[in-house]
Protein backbone atom coordinates (compact mmCIF):
# COMPACT_ATOMS: atom_id res chain seq x y z
CA UNK A 1 0.00 0.00 0.00
CA UNK A 2 0.77 3.76 -0.82
CA UNK A 3 1.03 4.22 3.13
CA UNK A 4 3.39 1.41 3.86
CA UNK A 5 5.63 2.58 1.41
CA UNK A 6 5.56 6.35 2.74
CA UNK A 7 6.25 4.96 6.27
CA UNK A 8 9.28 3.06 4.91
CA UNK A 9 10.47 6.06 2.95
CA UNK A 10 10.54 8.25 6.49
CA UNK A 11 12.13 5.32 8.17
CA UNK A 12 15.45 5.41 5.42
CA UNK A 13 15.41 8.91 5.71
CA UNK A 14 15.71 8.76 9.70
CA UNK A 15 18.39 6.34 9.42
CA UNK A 16 20.19 7.99 6.98
CA UNK A 17 19.65 11.11 9.43
CA UNK A 18 21.07 9.76 12.31
CA UNK A 19 24.00 7.89 10.86
CA UNK A 20 25.39 11.14 9.78
CA UNK A 21 24.32 14.01 12.83
CA UNK A 22 27.46 12.95 14.68
CA UNK A 23 29.40 14.14 11.80
CA UNK A 24 27.18 17.23 11.12
CA UNK A 25 27.68 18.26 14.96
CA UNK A 26 31.11 18.23 14.31
CA UNK A 27 30.73 20.78 11.19
CA UNK A 28 28.65 22.62 12.51
CA UNK A 29 30.54 23.20 15.91
CA UNK A 30 33.64 23.74 14.11
CA UNK A 31 32.07 26.53 11.61
CA UNK A 32 31.11 28.15 14.78
CA UNK A 33 34.85 28.21 15.69
CA UNK A 34 33.85 26.32 19.06
CA UNK A 35 36.16 24.14 21.17
CA UNK A 36 34.27 21.44 23.29
CA UNK A 37 34.97 22.75 25.99
CA UNK A 38 33.36 25.87 25.24
CA UNK A 39 30.53 24.30 23.68
CA UNK A 40 29.95 22.26 27.19
CA UNK A 41 30.13 25.61 28.90
CA UNK A 42 27.22 26.91 26.48
CA UNK A 43 25.22 23.95 27.01
CA UNK A 44 25.64 22.20 29.73
CA UNK A 45 26.68 19.14 27.97
CA UNK A 46 29.69 17.72 29.68
CA UNK A 47 32.83 17.51 27.29
CA UNK A 48 32.87 13.90 27.39
CA UNK A 49 28.95 13.26 26.00
CA UNK A 50 29.57 15.90 23.56
CA UNK A 51 32.37 14.47 21.90
CA UNK A 52 30.58 10.52 21.95
CA UNK A 53 27.61 12.70 20.26
CA UNK A 54 30.00 13.85 17.61
CA UNK A 55 31.61 10.27 17.06
CA UNK A 56 28.62 8.53 17.09
CA UNK A 57 29.09 6.63 19.65
CA UNK A 58 26.13 8.25 21.55
CA UNK A 59 22.75 8.62 20.05
CA UNK A 60 21.54 12.01 20.90
CA UNK A 61 18.05 12.48 22.03
CA UNK A 62 16.36 15.98 22.50
CA UNK A 63 18.44 17.15 26.17
CA UNK A 64 21.18 17.01 23.58
CA UNK A 65 19.92 18.48 20.81
CA UNK A 66 17.72 21.29 22.04
CA UNK A 67 20.50 22.90 23.68
CA UNK A 68 23.17 22.11 20.79
CA UNK A 69 20.06 24.19 18.58
CA UNK A 70 19.88 26.97 20.59
CA UNK A 71 23.65 27.81 20.80
CA UNK A 72 24.22 27.20 17.63
CA UNK A 73 20.82 29.67 16.60
CA UNK A 74 19.43 27.25 14.02
CA UNK A 75 16.11 25.54 14.15
CA UNK A 76 16.11 22.10 15.12
CA UNK A 77 15.22 20.55 11.07
CA UNK A 78 18.65 22.67 10.19
CA UNK A 79 20.51 21.20 13.31
CA UNK A 80 19.97 17.69 12.21
CA UNK A 81 20.09 17.86 8.69
CA UNK A 82 16.51 16.76 8.24
CA UNK A 83 14.83 17.53 4.79
CA UNK A 84 11.63 16.83 6.39
CA UNK A 85 11.67 20.97 7.31
CA UNK A 86 10.04 23.93 5.26
CA UNK A 87 12.94 24.77 3.24
CA UNK A 88 11.16 28.03 2.51
CA UNK A 89 12.44 31.11 3.67
CA UNK A 90 9.23 33.48 4.58
CA UNK A 91 10.77 36.88 3.85
CA UNK A 92 9.39 39.59 6.12
CA UNK A 93 9.77 43.19 4.65
CA UNK A 94 10.83 46.19 6.34
CA UNK A 95 11.79 50.13 6.06
CA UNK A 96 14.76 51.67 6.67
CA UNK A 97 16.53 54.61 5.30
CA UNK A 98 14.14 54.83 2.76
CA UNK A 99 15.08 51.70 1.38
CA UNK A 100 12.71 48.49 1.39
CA UNK A 101 14.77 45.23 2.43
CA UNK A 102 13.34 41.94 2.03
CA UNK A 103 15.25 38.76 4.17
CA UNK A 104 16.44 35.90 2.20
CA UNK A 105 18.40 34.14 4.95
CA UNK A 106 16.54 32.47 8.25
CA UNK A 107 18.65 34.01 10.23
CA UNK A 108 19.40 37.50 9.69
CA UNK A 109 21.13 37.47 13.21
CA UNK A 110 24.03 34.81 12.29
CA UNK A 111 26.60 35.23 10.24
CA UNK A 112 26.76 35.76 6.85
CA UNK A 113 23.11 36.72 5.52
CA UNK A 114 21.33 38.41 2.38
CA UNK A 115 18.88 41.22 1.57
CA UNK A 116 17.22 42.24 -1.19
CA UNK A 117 16.86 45.65 -0.71
CA UNK A 118 14.90 48.41 -3.56
CA UNK A 119 15.06 51.87 -3.63
CA UNK A 120 12.08 54.01 -5.29
CA UNK A 121 12.51 56.08 -8.14
CA UNK A 122 13.30 60.12 -7.35
CA UNK A 123 9.91 61.70 -6.17
CA UNK A 124 10.94 64.60 -8.86
CA UNK A 125 12.44 63.94 -11.88
CA UNK A 126 16.17 65.47 -11.48
CA UNK A 127 17.28 68.10 -13.45
CA UNK A 128 21.26 67.64 -13.18
CA UNK A 129 23.52 64.98 -10.97
CA UNK A 130 22.84 62.88 -8.33
CA UNK A 131 23.25 64.25 -5.14
CA UNK A 132 25.65 62.36 -3.02
CA UNK A 133 24.56 60.42 -0.24
CA UNK A 134 25.41 60.28 3.19
CA UNK A 135 27.69 58.12 3.90
CA UNK A 136 28.28 55.42 7.31
CA UNK A 137 30.97 53.35 7.51
CA UNK A 138 30.56 49.80 10.07
CA UNK A 139 33.05 46.46 10.78
CA UNK A 140 32.03 43.71 8.21
CA UNK A 141 31.97 43.26 4.41
CA UNK A 142 29.29 43.86 1.98
CA UNK A 143 28.91 42.04 -1.34
CA UNK A 144 26.04 43.42 -3.64
CA UNK A 145 24.32 42.89 -7.38
CA UNK A 146 22.35 44.47 -8.98
CA UNK A 147 18.96 43.40 -10.40
CA UNK A 148 17.76 46.75 -11.99
CA UNK A 149 17.86 50.27 -12.38
CA UNK A 150 20.79 52.64 -11.57
CA UNK A 151 22.55 52.75 -8.42
CA UNK A 152 25.20 55.13 -6.82
CA UNK A 153 27.49 53.94 -4.82
CA UNK A 154 29.60 56.22 -2.82
CA UNK A 155 32.65 55.04 -1.73
CA UNK A 156 35.29 56.84 0.30
CA UNK A 157 36.31 60.02 -2.16
CA UNK A 158 34.97 57.98 -5.16
CA UNK A 159 31.77 57.50 -6.83
CA UNK A 160 30.40 54.73 -9.05
CA UNK A 161 27.15 53.93 -10.59
CA UNK A 162 26.70 50.31 -10.98
CA UNK A 163 23.77 49.13 -13.59
CA UNK A 164 21.58 45.54 -13.90
CA UNK A 165 24.41 42.87 -13.66
CA UNK A 166 26.93 44.79 -12.37
CA UNK A 167 28.83 43.77 -8.75
CA UNK A 168 30.53 45.54 -6.36
CA UNK A 169 32.79 44.19 -3.11
CA UNK A 170 33.64 46.20 -0.70
CA UNK A 171 35.29 46.48 3.36
CA UNK A 172 32.42 48.06 4.88
CA UNK A 173 34.81 50.03 7.19
CA UNK A 174 34.99 52.44 4.44
CA UNK A 175 32.82 55.16 4.63
CA UNK A 176 29.92 54.26 1.55
CA UNK A 177 26.54 54.94 0.90
CA UNK A 178 23.78 54.85 -2.06
CA UNK A 179 21.50 56.39 -4.22
CA UNK A 180 18.99 56.23 -6.57
CA UNK A 181 20.65 57.17 -10.29
CA UNK A 182 18.11 56.44 -12.60
CA UNK A 183 14.50 57.60 -13.00
CA UNK A 184 13.21 54.38 -11.71
CA UNK A 185 13.13 52.00 -8.73
CA UNK A 186 16.52 50.44 -8.50
CA UNK A 187 16.89 46.70 -7.36
CA UNK A 188 19.62 44.60 -6.08
CA UNK A 189 21.08 41.85 -3.91
CA UNK A 190 22.91 42.88 -1.05
CA UNK A 191 25.01 40.35 1.26
CA UNK A 192 26.39 41.21 4.78
CA UNK A 193 28.78 39.68 7.11
CA UNK A 194 27.70 39.95 10.97
CA UNK A 195 26.34 43.20 12.04
CA UNK A 196 26.96 44.78 8.38
CA UNK A 197 23.42 46.16 8.34
CA UNK A 198 23.78 48.58 11.49
CA UNK A 199 25.78 51.85 10.77
CA UNK A 200 27.65 53.01 13.52
CA UNK A 201 29.92 56.09 12.13
CA UNK A 202 27.99 58.99 10.21
CA UNK A 203 30.09 61.06 7.54
CA UNK A 204 28.78 64.11 6.09
CA UNK A 205 28.38 64.44 2.61
CA UNK A 206 31.17 65.78 0.11
CA UNK A 207 31.46 66.80 -3.51
CA UNK A 208 32.87 64.10 -5.72
CA UNK A 209 32.63 63.47 -9.37
CA UNK A 210 30.23 61.04 -10.47
CA UNK A 211 31.42 58.47 -13.22
CA UNK A 212 30.16 54.67 -14.75
CA UNK A 213 31.71 51.54 -13.34
CA UNK A 214 33.85 49.64 -15.54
Amino acid sequence: MSGGDDVGGGDDEMAQVMASLGTRLRAVRQARGLTLAQLAAVTGISVSTLSRLESGRREPGLRHLLPLARAHRLALDELVGSSTGDPRVHPRPFTRHGQTWVPLTRNPNDGLHAYKQILPAPATPRTGSTPRPEQGSHEGHEWLYVLSGRLLLALGDHDLVLTAGQTAEFDTRVPHGIANAGDRPVEWIALYGAQGERMHIRVRPAAGRTHDAP
